[in-house]
């Protein structure tokens, strides 16, 4: 009988430090939870950055700007054009993206 009671006790002791070492690993879990949501976001809003801006047609207004300067001396001697850089090629490009209308717009599920 007392053998009979021995085992049972050692089974119901191995199912708490089960059920201890389960609720550890869950109280674990829960306390990372909030740096494991904060790293998926990150590569979520890297992968979305890799992709590029984002566009709305007919809502996206964009205003490109290009300048382009050089210096050049042109002579003409004797039926002859001589073309002499004296300054290199210096583009420069502006582009500034607004969206208009953002409350209208639709992105999707809602």
């Amino acid at each position: 009988m007392f053998r009979y009671l021995n085992k049972q006790r050692k089974k119901g002791q191995s199912t708490l430090e089960y059920a201890v070492l389960i609720i550890i690993i869950i109280g674990a879990l829960l306390s990372i939870q909030v740096y494991i949501k904060r790293g998926i976001q990150g590569r979520l809003k890297g992968a979305a950055d890799d992709i590029g801006d984002q566009f709305s047609i007919g809502n996206t207004n964009i205003v490109l700007t290009t300048k382009t300067a050089s210096q050049t001396k042109e002579t003409f001697n004797r039926g002859v054009t001589r073309s002499q850089l004296l300054k290199e090629e210096v583009t420069t490009t502006t582009m500034n993206a607004y969206i208009m209308n953002v409350e209208r717009e639709f992105w999707g599920k809602g």
